[in-house]
Order: C-alpha cells, then sequence, then structure tokens
C-alpha cells in the first residue's frame, strides 16, 4: 500500500504543479524534503546515542525487566507472538512511556531500539510482523497525556486558559489508540495483509511465531545476560534513591508552585495558572530525572555505568544512517505534494462534504498535514491560534487534533527503515485510520466540551 501512495503523491505533485505553474516549487520540495531527511536522519545520532546508551543501562540494572513483568498482562494481550519476558517488550513500555509524557526526544531512540529487539523474533526479514504493526498503530494513534506542544503555543499566545485541552486531546488519543489496535488487529487477519508463508513452515500458520524451544531461548536470552554483572541494592542504596527522588520532588514544587517559596518573580510573566505550570515542570524534569537515575540505580547495582553507556551509544550512529534513505524516499514526496498546492486543492475540493457533515473547513489543511509533516502542521496551528485567537472553539480543536494525532508517513518511515522492513504490510491502514479517528474525536468531543 506504501508503494502506491508513494507513487500517487510524486504523480500528483507534478501534474497539479505543472496546472498550476508551480513546477517549480515543485522541483524545490523534491531538494528541500531530501536536505530536511538528511538534517532528521544525522540530528539524530546524538539523541540516539544518549538515549541508547541509558536504555542499555536501564536494561543491565533490570529496571526494563521489572517494568516488563508489571504490565505483562496487557503487554501479552497486545503482542501474543512476542515472549513475554523478550527484551522487546520492555522497550516497547519504554518507548510508549515517553510518548505518554510528551518526551519526543527520547520516545523515537527507544521506539527504534524497541524494533530492533522485535526484528529479532521476525523470521521473514523485510516484511513486518503483527507485533510491529501493533506497534506501529500504538505510536501512531498517539498515546499522550499531556500534549505540551500545544498547550505551550496557547499559553505563549496569551490564551486565559491553555490547559483546557488537555481532558479533550486525552479523551481524543484514548478514541483514536482504541481504533488503532482495533484496526490493526483486524486487518492482520484479512487475506490481502498476510504473511508469506516461511521456507519449511505450514500452510496457515503464523510465520512469525516461534518454535517452543526457540521462544524459551529468545525470552531468556537478553534477560540473563543484562542483570548478570548486577548486584542487589543494599539498604544504603535505597536511602540514595529515596533521597534522590525526594530532591526531584521538591524541585517539581518549586517550580509548579513558586510562590509557596517566595519566587513569584521567578514565575512566567504570563499569568499561568498552577497546572499550566505543572505540566510545564513535569515536562521540564522528566529528561533530567530519566537521564541520571538511570545510571543512579545502575552505579548501586554495582554496573559499569561508563563503559556500558559508551556500549549503547554505539548503536545510534548506525541506526541514524540507515534510515536515510527511507527518510529521503518519504519526506521527498511528501515536500512535492504540498509545495504543489495538493493540500490546497483537496481542502477545496472536500469543502462541501465537510459543511455538510459539520466539519470546519478551516481545520482540513491541519488534519491533511498532520499525518504528513509535524513542522507543517504546527505551522498550520500556530496561523489559525494567530488568525482566530487561542482561546477560540477552532482553535482548541486544532489543538486537540494537534495532541491526539501523530506524522504517521514520517513514524513508519522511520521506523521500519531502521530494521529495513519494505513490506509494512498492514501498518499504514491501521495508522490512518487512528488518525482519522483521533480527528473526528477532536471535534466531536470540543463540541460537546467547549460549545
Amino acid at each position: 500500500m506504501l508503494n502506491y501512495i508513494w507513487l500517487a503523491l510524486v504523480l500528483l505533485a507534478v501534474l497539479i504543479g505543472g496546472f498550476d505553474g508551480r513546477m517549480k516549487e515543485v522541483a524545490d520540495g523534491a531538494v528541500k524534503g531530501a536536505e530536511t531527511a538528511v538534517t532528521l536522519a544525522l540530528g539524530l545520532i546524538g539523541v540516539m546515542a544518549v538515549w541508547l546508551g541509558v536504555m542499555r543501562l536501564a536494561e543491565k540494572a533490570g529496571l526494563v525487566q521489572v517494568l516488563a513483568r508489571l504490565l505483562r498482562p496487557v503487554m501479552r494481550r497486545l503482542f501474543p507472538d512476542v515472549p513475554a519476558e523478550h527484551p522487546a517488550m520492555g522497550s516497547m513500555l519504554m518507548n510508549i512511556a515517553a510518548n505518554m509524557l510528551g518526551l519526543a526526544n527520547a520516545a523515537t531512540p527507544l521506539g527504534l531500539r524497541a524494533m530492533k529487539d522485535l526484528e529479532s523474533l521476525n523470521e521473514i526479514p523485510g516484511t513486518a510482523t503483527n507485533a510491529m504493526c501493533t506497534f506501529l498503530a500504538i505510536n501512531t494513534s498517539s498515546v499522550q497525556i499531556i500534549p505540551i506542544t500545544a498547550v505551550a503555543i496557547l499559553a505563549a499566545a496569551g490564551s486565559k486558559n491553555p490547559s483546557a485541552i488537555i481532558g479533550t486531546a486525552f479523551l481524543a488519543t484514548i478514541c483514536s489508540t482504541a481504533a488503532g489496535i482495533v484496526a490493526v488487529k483486524a486487518l492482520e487477519k484479512m487475506r490481502a495483509f498476510q504473511m508469506d508463508t516461511a521456507a519449511g513452515s505450514e500452510p496457515g500458520t503464523s510465520s512469525q511465531t516461534l518454535p517452543a524451544q526457540s521462544e524459551s531461548k529468545a525470552a531468556t536470552a537478553g534477560q540473563g545476560n543484562e542483570t548478570a554483572q548486577a548486584t542487589p541494592v543494599q539498604p544504603a542504596g535505597w536511602l540514595v534513591l529515596l533521597l534522590f527522588g525526594a530532591c526531584f520532588v521538591w524541585f517539581f514544587l518549586m517550580g509548579s508552585f513558586p510562590e509557596w517559596f517566595g519566587l513569584e518573580a521567578a514565575s512566567e510573566p504570563r499569568g499561568e495558572s498552577s497546572l499550566v505550570r505543572a505540566v510545564n515542570t513535569i515536562s521540564l524534569l522528566a529528561i533530567p530525572f530519566l537521564l541520571s537515575f538511570f545510571p543512579l540505580y545502575a552505579a548501586l547495582r554495582r554496573i559499569k555505568v561508563y563503559e556500558e553507556f559508551v556500549e549503547g551509544a554505539k548503536e545510534g550512529f548506525h541506526v541514524a544512517v540507515r534510515i536515510i534513505p527511507f527518510l529521503v524516499t518519504m519526506l521527498v514526496s511528501i515536500s512535492m505534494f504540498r509545495n504543489a498546492g495538493g493540500v490546497d486543492l483537496l481542502t477545496q475540493l472536500l469543502q462541501p462534504v465537510l459543511n455538510y457533515v459539520r466539519f470546519p473547513a478551516e481545520l482540513l489543511p491541519m488534519a491533511l498535514m498532520r499525518p504528513l509533516s509535524g513542522s507543517g502542521s504546527l505551522a498550520i496551528f500556530a496561523e489559525l491560534v494567530k488568525q482566530f485567537g487561542p482561546d477560540h472553539l477552532l482553535v482548541r480543536m486544532a489543538g486537540t487534533l494537534y495532541g491526539s494525532t501523530e506524522t504517521t508517513f514520517y513514524v513508519i518511515a522511520v521506523y521500519f527503515g531502521a530494521v529495513n522492513v519494505h513490506r509494512t504490510r498492514h501498518a499504514l491502514p491501521a495508522g490512518l485510520i487512528a488518525d482519522g479517528v483521533g480527528i473526528v474525536a477532536s471535534v466531536m468531543i470540543c463540541r460537546l466540551v467547549f460549545a
């Protein structure tokens, strides 16, 4: 399916640009898209090196395995083909947790690590497994508790209540995530999206399911090696961790309620509410906490933190280089289509239908752009804020939409590109269904709540 969509984007860009006399913009879009893809990939090297290093420390210290055990019942239902103790379970949980907190810089490297772990279970290289497609569906449905970026833009624009969209975005993202999971589970049973039978396996059996012996081996391979060098945390170590946690609680209180400490002058001059300050403080403290807690816990378990961090960081460069061709291919077509005026043309064609179903036509450009480009949809959102004001119903719909959907094409290109998967099967349809449900839910929920 991705082959047809990519070809359609390129051909439509050329045809629309030719009839509108915008061939120069189309050509510039191709060049700009390629440059952007390489810049994005190279920019990921440092971030990925950091987070893959942290992830290795978490694995060595046993934190990933603990997290996987806590949520094993849910994960086993979502990913029945992945052994319960396989490192992929922990990697996926870490990625989902980072997405829920809005930590985009951390979520992508952790997601790429999860895809690498899932690829170790793949018996048909180059073809996405059911587990991969489910993981991508969850990612593209934008599991997010707090839409930090949208709230920050509204607050900067002087909104009286920028945190108003937190509740609506949370409800909309529940709808999009549920739709994504239902869609991916339904589509994987359709004949058109079945995996090719692996050589030597019986027809009709799942080619990605490991034999019992291999499954047992895979389940324990990573766990035994990861924790072999770790020793239990001593009582003094638990005291250190307790004091460390208390420091971050203190930092959170100072950032969220500065008036309690006589720091009113240090608070934001926009008159933010305590809830908005708490949201901003969480986003500011989350990454420093993770970057320091994992090494500290690993050190208390007698792990050689420097050496293990370096080993994990080495993966960052190779993964970033591997995804460049996939990013170039996708972003070139998207940039060509956007520069040719394809989004504007679709908006004009669909406007009568949208008026009939009471979908705001002004919101359509952002709805069409969101699965294609994060920066493009963010620019459209900022323009809507400027045009209608930060507290307008339409703007709150747009903010809710931004927080409950994801750049599906970018996510698929990056995540599958990292493991050289060319046949994405039903991952893209499931992701687009999740986006569509998130868009509709955003409009309906905001009408119920704010209108």
